[in-house]
């Protein structure tokens, strides 16, 4: 446990909370002792971990299990160019120890999993869910609900963006918003679908307020109310949650992966399509094989990047309608930019008697491995 104890150098570093009546040397105190876990260090996870280290929250925990990437570097202001390659983890420890040195900072380098989630999250006060992913999302909530914690959420998509707060004294749960996951692939992810750099640093700096107010016990929070916004429009509205009096109780943590369906219920082989990966596909291509090639991606996507040859682009939602502008006389080569789409796309084709292949690993599996001198994104 953290001394709450405020040296001189603290008093001098937080002079500003202290001024305010809400907060004062009490509350600046209360938030020395406090500690909060945050499920990912990206582009949520960047702002509040910064606001949080800022304001003097004494024990600051970051799970995350992924590397520094320089795609990541648009919006996940916690790291930087130089940290490219490293452990996303001990690029968020660096920042934060400039940022606030008084701040114990704990690294979880691991993927959350029913089976370590409760250890994870248990030692602390608050969890905060960063995640990009449901089945992250419903495990967080879950554990939360069995341990008895408050799940500061949060997500962002394209322009947009959503925040609340779960389980706090009894209000509702992240399974109260959304009882069931949505299908598999009908939510593209940021990687497929893009998002505007500054919305994670908004979104996430909502969530670090709500994170500072349970804290400290001040203000509304927004249990029970559901923060829509629209960058585009410059717009917030506000939905109201209750809990769902016949939901089941969460007793324990199950299979999330199973539970939404990812990455597939049933993998491509098993519904007799072919997927291939990028170094397959290219020697099957020098070997004389002729496929037409489909790229269900966004046009925005196709003009950074796309694989020599192709022959229609069609975006995979508008697939159904123009199904008659792809032969059925050839086989059809289906690529997106990591797999996702593709797999879907192919089980469309597949039921309308097309010969589908998919390459498995995407443009960016071809650009990594077949020919580096193409662009990734």
């Amino acid at each position: 446990m953290t001394d709450p104890t405020l040296t001189h150098a603290e008093i001098a570093r937080y002079a500003r909370h202290l001024l305010l009546p809400e907060v004062g040397p009490a509350g600046q105190a209360r938030l020395k002792g406090a500690s909060v876990v945050c499920v990912g260090s990206g582009g949520l996870g960047s702002p509040l971990l910064m606001y949080l280290a800022a304001a003097g929250v004494g024990r600051i925990g970051i799970v995350d299990f992924d590397d520094v990437d320089a795609s990541n570097l648009q919006r996940q202001l916690i790291h930087g160019t130089a940290m490219v390659g490293r452990p996303k983890v001990e690029s968020a420890r660096a920042r934060l120890a400039d940022v606030n040195p008084h701040v114990q900072v704990d690294v979880h380098p691991t993927a959350l999993r029913a089976a370590n989630a409760l250890g994870i999250l248990a030692p602390y006060d608050v969890v905060v869910d960063g995640s990009d992913n449901f089945p992250t999302r419903y495990l967080v909530d879950d554990a939360c609900v069995l341990l008895g914690k408050p799940n500061v959420y949060g997500s962002i998509h394209r322009f947009e963006g959503q925040a609340s707060v779960f389980n706090l004294d009894g209000g509702p749960t992240y399974r109260d918003l959304y009882p069931q996951p949505p299908l598999p692939g009908a939510v593209p992810s940021c990687a497929e679908a893009g998002v505007f750099g500054v919305l994670p640093g908004i979104i996430g700096s909502i969530q670090a307020v709500e994170t500072l107010k349970i804290l400290l016990g001040i203000g509304e929070t927004l249990s029970g109310r559901l923060l829509l916004f629209d960058a585009l429009a410059m717009r917030f509205r506000e939905l109201a949650l209750r809990r769902d009096p016949a939901a089941p109780p969460v007793t324990h943590l199950v299979d999330y992966d199973a539970f939404c369906g990812a990455p597939a219920v049933a993998p491509v082989a098993d519904a007799g399509l072919d997927a291939c990966p990028a170094t397959e596909v290219a020697a099957r291509m020098a070997a004389g094989w002729a496929p037409f090639v489909l790229d269900v991606r966004a046009p925005a996507e196709a003009a950074i990047v796309s694989l020599p040859g192709t022959d229609l682009l069609v975006p995979l939602a508008d697939l159904p309608r123009r199904l008659a502008e792809v032969p059925r006389d050839r086989d059809v080569l289906v690529v997106c930019k990591i797999g996702g789409r593709s797999r879907t796309a192919a089980r469309l084709l597949a039921t309308e008697g097309y010969r589908v292949v998919t390459l498995s690993d995407g443009i960016l599996g071809w650009a990594e491995h077949v020919d580096p001198s193409l662009p990734k994104y």
